[in-house]
């Protein structure tokens, strides 16, 4: 039996609204046609910025690349540059920057996969970058999950990045146009690139409070990082994402700094409470040599005090 063209799939799937509930790309294709007028058989090249927006598009998010550089170069060599490339874009689906075999930059402007062609939803219709920053949680669309004919070619995995202030920043990219590549393939390199989004959120916001302590709270449910900055007074003065949704956290809260326990005790979770302190002096301790003392004096408390919290956490004085 003939497997129904793309654009009859694309089609049938929206007029079923069970499927268009149910299903992760079944909701973006529906998107993809009622709210942005799209067609899947349309063969118009990717949409491109100008050469000066996407100056300025770097320039606004050049902290971010610095940051995100070396992991997106350590992915590249993870995965392989055989036929994939790695991307990083904006939060409005715009490549800010491309990672990949320079004998391969032809074939990934063809698929129109170069340094500021626009990746949204709304202008490609489902698609790893744009579904991603819609969704704003990690997706994989793999070839003819794609909205566009013309994109089924490609495997796209992707994960959002929140900035220091826990607001959408960028879609991190791993797309393939590999032909061995199967599905199952797709979806564990989908988990690669997670963590490596996690790995740079976590960066970004660790560079954006230079000086200041970062407290690791307990691991997130979905693996984000759960992390808070604090001054020298033990003053909570910023939180990732992550962390605003553990601790009930926003800009209002944050712009009346409490200390670091009473937010930390609003979790409601002693355990998660006593695993962030006892990271905290460890790390501290670790910094210090074992020097007791000089880790006191890091962390802003009295060495007697240290003491004392290493004993309620079960911290071995001696490091063993």
């Amino acid at each position: 039996m003939a497997r129904p063209d793309h654009k009859d799939t694309v089609h049938k799937t929206v007029e079923s609204a069970t499927a268009a509930a149910s299903s992760l790309v079944a909701a973006s294709w529906t998107r993809s046609i009622r709210y942005h007028g799209l067609d899947p058989e349309m063969r118009q090249a990717a949409e491109r910025v100008e050469v000066q927006q996407l100056a300025e598009a770097r320039q606004a998010a050049e902290q971010l690349l610095l940051v995100a550089r070396p992991t997106l170069q350590r992915l590249l060599r993870m995965v392989g540059d055989d036929g994939c490339c790695v991307l990083l874009t904006n939060a409005q689906g715009v490549i800010l920057e491309r990672h990949g075999s320079a004998s391969l930059a032809g074939d990934f402007d063809h698929w129109g996969l170069g340094e500021g062609a626009v990746w949204s939803e709304a202008a490609e219709g489902t698609n790893g970058i744009g579904t991603c920053l819609v969704e704003k949680r990690p997706v994989t669309i793999h070839r003819d999950q794609h909205f566009y004919a013309r994109n089924t070619g490609l495997a796209c995995m992707d994960a959002p990045i929140f900035d220091h202030q826990g607001r959408l920043a960028a879609a991190l990219d791993l797309s393939s146009c590999r032909r061995d590549q199967n599905e199952a393939m797709s979806n564990l390199l989908g988990g690669v690139i997670t963590d490596a989004a996690r790995r740079i959120e976590a960066d970004h916001f660790q560079a954006a409070f230079p000086g200041k302590r970062i407290i690791v709270g307990q691991t997130d449910p979905n693996g984000a990082p759960v992390l808070l900055a604090v001054d020298k007074d033990d003053l909570v003065v910023g939180a990732t994402r992550a962390a605003r949704q553990v601790f009930g956290l926003d800009d209002a809260a944050l712009a009346s700094p409490r200390p670091a326990t009473d937010i930390l005790n609003t979790a409601g979770d002693s355990h998660g409470l006593d695993q962030a302190l006892a990271g905290e002096i460890r790390r501290a301790l670790a910094r210090a040599g074992g020097n007791a003392s000089a880790a006191a004096r890091a962390l802003g408390i009295g060495r007697a005090t240290l003491y004392r919290r290493m004993k309620q956490l079960g911290i071995d004085p001696s490091g063993d």
